[in-house]
């Protein structure tokens, strides 16, 4: 169960922070538990959109389209926005959303068919004032597209700032392309150079969808030597040519497809490579306390949601690892659907340049926070994102008069 992880997370903090009893229970509860089960040509799919916390400000956060997803694990992946939002300084709650379908299955006409569905069944909770939605896991602007369409259609007015990550045409941004990858590289180089290390580390890359992909290129850019990458059919280990790879994905292949002399290696096996950066890319609970031992990479970059699970982080702690956490090193994604979103409420366009120094300087200044916290209280990353994040959360429910 991943919220479970999630509460042994909050107690952690909370004995650091000598929080009482009710803030805890403030911070575990959600505001907000809508489901429902979705319709397409007789077959049934169940659906969330779940509020977590909204004391900052409307409800922010992806919508996933997996075969696997439940509603504890939209429970915790909304609890993961409000940290993150929170942290980021952002006037936005956690939320989030998904339908328990697997798209690989569907045609072009059904997915479409599934999202105004889901539109139909959860517009109530949706708005650019309530709860704004955006891409996640095997969803896309396409999909945010019709999902806006959908909203606009039942509601009778226009309201681009309701959901996010849409293609331009519709009020999108086009930073938010690469911005999750973007501001995960950032952080990792501002790392670095606190630790006074080169760029030529080896590195391997779990996952190699959007996000991925995207860190791939930066770094192979700047001279980083990648050696392993992986999707979900399986990965490789070499000397590896990003470019070509990339290629290959980008015509519908997989990574395995790649034609140069390479070893085959699982997802399992990448994790435990003999490599100076690992980067989880892929789902959630990729390392615990089975595999963490095995780890041998110096420094972990959590681009997707809870790849690693706290027992797990407990070992790595211990064994000298350091994580940049999930809702610090993805958190470019939020930040960017933030400035669609203002400039959709405002009809303010600011010039692309302008928005990429925004962007830059606010990812460095939140890293810069947490990491001068950890080396001050002597906490490692994730900790100290916690605190921060926990802190602006409980005052706003202080002002309002929730504690």
């Amino acid at each position: 169960m991943i919220f479970e992880s999630i509460k042994k997370r909050i107690k952690k903090a909370s004995e650091i922070m000598n929080l009482s009893d009710r803030e805890i229970s403030v911070l575990l509860e959600h505001r907000q538990i809508n489901n429902s089960i979705l319709n397409l040509t007789g077959r049934e799919y169940p659906a969330w959109r779940i509020i977590h916390n909204n004391s900052l400000g409307p409800g922010k956060g992806g919508i996933r389209f997996h075969k696997d997803v439940d509603e504890d694990e939209v429970k915790a992946l909304s609890f993961w926005m409000s940290i993150k939002n929170s942290l980021v300084g952002l006037p936005y709650g956690g939320a989030k959303g998904g339908i328990r379908i697997n798209p690989k299955e569907l045609s072009e006409n059904e997915i479409e068919k599934i999202s105004r569905e889901y539109i139909r069944k959860f517009h109530e909770n949706l708005g650019e004032n309530k709860d704004i939605p955006a891409p996640d896991v095997y969803t896309n602007e396409r999909i945010m597209a019709w999902m806006l369409d959908e909203y606009e259609k039942i509601n009778n007015k226009k309201e681009p700032a309701m959901i996010t990550g849409k293609p331009l045409s519709l009020g999108g941004i086009s930073l938010r392309k690469d911005a999750t990858s973007r501001g995960g590289f950032i952080i990792l180089k501002n790392f670095l150079e606190k630790m006074n290390k080169s760029k030529k580390l080896k590195t391997a890359i779990q996952g190699f969808g959007n996000a991925g992909m995207n860190i791939a290129k930066m770094m192979y850019d700047e001279g980083f030597d990648i050696v392993a990458v992986s999707d979900s059919k399986g990965g490789i280990y070499g000397k590896l040519d990003i470019e070509e790879i990339i290629r290959k994905k980008q015509q519908g292949g997989k990574v395995e497809d790649y034609e140069k002399k390479v070893n085959k290696i699982t997802n399992q096996e990448i994790l435990e490579l003999d490599v100076d950066i690992l980067i989880l890319a892929a789902l959630e609970n990729q390392i615990t306390k089975d595999n963490a031992e095995k780890i041998k990479a110096r420094y972990i970059v959590e681009l997707a949601n809870g790849p690693i699970n706290p027992e797990a982080d407990e070992i790595l702690i211990k064994n000298n690892i350091t994580v940049l956490p999930d809702i610090l090193a993805n958190s470019g994604g939020v930040v960017v659907s933030y400035f669609e979103w203002s400039q959709n409420k405002t009809g303010n366009i600011l010039e692309e340049d302008f928005l990429k120094s925004k962007f830059e300087k606010i990812m460095i200044g939140n890293f810069n926070k947490v990491y001068e916290l950890s080396k001050e209280k002597k906490l490692d990353l994730r900790n100290s994102c916690y605190i921060i994040a926990i802190k602006r959360i409980l005052e706003a429910e202080k002002a309002r008069g929730s504690l």
